[in-house]
């Protein structure tokens, strides 16, 4: 495979890294550090370290690109703090990164785990994780913390400073675009 062909089988997995890290990048870092230069970082660095990579499947070059972006999750924070590296913190957060895999995945879980179910689900994936990127950040905001991180709506609502009916209103919108996102989005990969 040419480098540009690994490029885009790279660049397919940005909006589902970039979902991730703004799960599991502390809120205060946030004002400083951007997720998507971190998911940028870890793109190029997967780009660049591509023949270290050993597996076959999509599922298992997210779960390697996963595991960078833990790394540059941990060397931001700790950056950040000047504070000593800290493995169990490290280690928590890539076992949270690891749940919030796992919470996605839940989201479009069916029955079987088939290989063949296992692939859909994973492409799935990668078309909500495109979905989302593509919301008003307003309601991008509300979708993951209320269903990736599950909070209730009257936490979601006091995190962003609206009432509780301003939060579900922003979400049933959000919901009304993700699904038409998500039909525009799997019509065109039908037809690719």
């Amino acid at each position: 495979m040419n480098a540009a062909a690994d490029g885009l089988r790279l660049e397919r997995f940005r909006d589902y890294l970039r979902l991730l890290a703004e799960m599991h990048l502390d809120r205060r870092l946030q004002a400083k550090l951007d997720p998507s230069d971190v998911v940028q970082q870890t793109l190029l660095e997967a780009h660049r370290d591509q023949d270290k990579f050993r597996g076959q499947t999509d599922e298992e070059l997210a779960a390697w690109l996963r595991q960078a972006l833990v790394h540059n999750l941990v060397n931001a924070a700790r950056d950040f703090a000047r504070a000593k590296r800290d493995v169990r913190r490290e280690q928590a957060l890539e076992a949270s990164i690891g749940h919030s895999s796992c919470r996605l995945d839940a989201w479009l879980a069916s029955g079987d785990s088939s290989p063949s179910h296992r692939a859909g689900r994973n492409e799935q994936l990668l078309l909500l994780a495109d979905a989302l990127a593509q919301l008003p950040p307003a309601q991008h905001e509300v979708v993951v913390l209320r269903y990736l991180h599950g909070w209730p709506i009257a936490e979601v609502a006091g995190y962003i400073g609206r009432t509780p009916a301003a939060v579900a209103g922003l979400l049933h919108r959000a919901l009304v675009q993700l699904r038409g996102k998500l039909s525009c989005l799997e019509e065109r990969t039908h037809h690719d």
